[in-house]
């Protein structure tokens, strides 16, 4: 037990880096843009609200705050160009510095400063994937839903055999097979599909079988001896286990060219890919008249902990480094996608608001604005609830 608790505690405190990292990232971005335009920042914040501590250096308070999901920048004026409280006053009098003030600044300035978040984990995960490719020897895998051509980089497709279910007391859970395990080999052989791999273990009913797999948790190979049943128990067949068949995609980058940008490639590939199956799993959804599809796509910060942890157990070092390089750097391009997204409380809800200014002349009414920040804030906490209880649901 005492094991169980060091090792949760390990997982939590790279939880917290690997968090820490991307919310100073994007939300420097603002921090640096706003800045550079003369707006004053007022605060600078890790986590949310209360307050724990604060350190204030020059005209901007460094706050750490008691819930460590997330961070802020809070910007002077920014309440006055609806972007904070549902309260505002119309008199805009009080503020001093009035050319530091946010609300003051030209429309295509605050539209810079509310993407600069955005773009900010663009290049943190540009930068990432150029170290996970450098150590990789320039090739990626990437599981597929559906058919998808990558762009910049030469592309081919395998057929992976997975196995989903394992019955206790059957042949394969003798050998010491699990489920979210690949099967490598059967008998020194590499099978093609999963018609093979029933194939060969049909004709061998009743006499050993040798099966290397990969347990996809641990990354670990293993080896073993196994001896399909000729007459199973009904529905479980020879081996005892429920087998899916799934393609990856094998990307290289062989040409300097191709080297010389596979971060900037291999980062919007991905978040090409992830929109295309987020749009996927939205039809489905649709399609089924359930939500269904799209919680199963979506984990909260306990499932991305239990997977970090997954990770952390992988015993080889470069195969560990190679999985929380490529899982950093999904987070950061997905922080990216989903900020930009044209929903209040969310950059792209600010930057929706201020594209309409820019495009009508006319500024958006601040208390229509905060209001629909508002709600759209109550929202995406309720989302992260549900998220979050769903996977602690699934731990159990």
């Amino acid at each position: 037990m005492g094991f169980d608790i060091v090792a949760g505690v390990i997982v939590g405190l790279v939880f917290f880096v690997v968090l820490t990292i991307l919310v100073v990232i994007h939300e420097w971005g603002h921090f640096i843009a706003a800045r550079k335009f003369g707006i004053k920042v007022e605060e600078f914040g890790f986590g949310f609200p209360p307050k724990l501590f604060g350190v204030k250096k020059g005209e901007t308070e460094y706050t750490f705050n008691a819930l460590p999901l997330g961070g802020f920048v809070k910007l002077y004026g920014e309440d006055a160009a609806g972007g904070g409280k549902v309260t505002l006053k119309e008199d805009t009098k009080e503020y001093k510095d009035l050319d530091r003030a946010y609300f003051t600044k030209p429309a295509w300035q605050r539209a810079i400063v509310v993407v600069a978040g955005v773009v900010m984990n663009l290049i943190l995960a540009a930068g990432i994937y150029y170290a996970y490719l450098s150590l990789s020897n320039f090739r990626a895998e990437v599981p597929l839903i559906g058919k998808h051509e990558f762009f910049g980089v030469n592309q081919a497709i395998k057929s992976e055999i997975v196995v989903g279910d394992v019955v206790p007391g059957s042949p394969a859970a003798k050998v010491g097979l699990t489920e979210l395990s690949r099967v490598v080999e059967v008998n020194g052989r590499t099978l093609k599909n999963l018609e093979e791999f029933i194939a060969v273990i049909n004709a061998n009913k009743g006499r050993e079988v040798t099966i290397t797999w990969q347990d996809l948790k641990t990354q670990a190979k293993k080896t073993g001896t196994v001896i399909p049943r000729q007459n199973p128990p009904k529905g479980e067949g020879a081996m005892g286990v429920g087998l899916s068949s799934f393609e990856t995609a094998v990307l290289t980058y062989d040409t300097p060219v191709q080297k010389a940008f596979s971060g900037i490639i291999h980062s919007a590939n991905l978040l090409v890919y992830n929109t295309k199956v987020i749009g996927t799993l939205f039809a489905m959804s649709f399609e089924r008249k359930s939500a269904e599809p799209i919680s199963q796509g979506v984990s909260g910060p306990v499932g991305i902990a239990v997977f970090l942890g997954d990770i952390l157990n992988i015993p080889d070092v470069k195969e560990r480094t190679l999985q929380l390089l490529n899982l950093v750097g999904v987070l950061s391009l997905s922080l990216a996608f989903f900020n930009i997204l044209p929903i209040p409380a969310l950059d792209g809800g600010r930057f929706f608001f201020t594209v309409i200014e820019m495009i009508s002349g006319k500024k958006i009414p601040r208390r229509a604005e905060a209001i629909a920040h508002s709600v759209g804030f109550v929202l995406l906490i309720t989302l992260l609830l549900f998220a979050t209880f769903r996977d602690i649901t699934n731990l159990f």
